[in-house]
């Protein structure tokens, strides 16, 4: 047999009409069409779909074999255009996000509360992008957005600017090195450092700071919170480097300070980086959008 969609709305459209007639003018097709349609269908399956005496019109055996099979194709048909017909307007889509910068997910998180509710039909994931190569990823088609604060030259991946930050040295206000007007490489040896569980070259204080200088902390600590590597430094138990955006943002305590690294301070971009053929899907851009919105709340407050 060769059955087509339009069998199955044929079968379905004069069950629920009980009749040809009122089918017909259902499907907006002619009666005499929409009979030799049926005549054809069971010309093909050998057997009569219609109990032909019945008024109304009543289904075999066989046609309502028929009707099961519509009511449970028709429905994913119809879901599968409605789905095809969001990724061509841009309305749905897959937006999975890798984050290489640990401190991220809380500046993040606002991000997609609002995106969420105006892409009700994107499919949003976040994956921790310290735990693999996210850039890679990116061009593989495993993830689809990836925020970072270190841009490559990558063929086919276009990096946007989302905000610039200041990474600050944060430490107990009875720490020794709180009275300094600003922290160098060599006010960390001897010290406790506080960081999130990454590799240093993912880190700000090593890659931007310590490595260059070579100069290596007494001991390192690590935390998974931004709120317990405060506490921790409120309670003099050590000191940190965070964005300057996280310590207004958390808010944790008044027990500890905040000041520049190097007399000139330092200054880190975070972008995201997205494929470049698909940049410009509406979603995308707005995503975007937001997170440059949330970012300049950030660096307001």
């Amino acid at each position: 047999m060769h059955i087509e969609f339009r069998h199955l709305r044929t079968i379905k459209a004069i069950h629920e009409a009980g009749g040809v007639a009122r089918a017909a003018d259902q499907l907006n097709i002619t009666q005499s069409a929409l009979s030799h349609q049926v005549k054809a269908l069971e010309d093909q399956a050998g057997v009569e779909l219609f109990v032909r005496r019945s008024k109304p019109l009543k289904l075999s055996a066989a046609g309502k074999r028929l009707l099961r099979a519509a009511e449970r194709i028709l429905p994913e048909v119809e879901a599968l255009q409605a789905e095809f017909s969001g990724l061509r307007s841009g309305k749905s889509g897959r937006l999975h996000i890798a984050i290489e910068c640990h401190a991220c997910f809380e500046w993040l998180f606002p991000v997609l509360e609002q995106f969420r509710k105006s892409w009700p039909d994107v499919d949003v994931d976040i994956r921790p992008g310290l735990a693999f190569d996210a850039l890679p990823a990116l061009l593989k088609e495993e993830v689809d957005v990836v925020i970072s604060s270190d841009p490559e030259e990558l063929q086919g991946v276009s990096f946007h600017h989302l905000f610039d930050y200041n990474p600050v040295f944060v430490a107990s206000g009875e720490h020794p090195l709180a009275v300094k007007p600003y922290i160098d490489a060599e006010d960390f040896r001897g010290e406790t450092l506080i960081t999130y569980p990454v590799e240093r070259s993912r880190l700000d204080i090593f890659s931007q700071l310590l490595t260059p200088a070579k100069v290596e902390p007494a001991s390192i600590r690590q935390a998974e919170l931004t709120a317990v590597i405060l506490l921790l430094v409120a309670s003099n138990r050590g000191v940190a480097v965070l964005p300057d955006w996280v310590v207004r943002e958390v808010k944790y305590s008044s027990d500890y300070v905040t000041r520049p690294l190097t007399k000139a301070g330092l200054v880190r971009q975070l972008y995201a980086a997205v494929r470049t053929d698909e940049q410009d899907k509406p979603y995308m851009r707005d995503l975007i959008r937001l997170a440059g919105e949330e970012a300049r709340r950030l660096q307001a407050a």
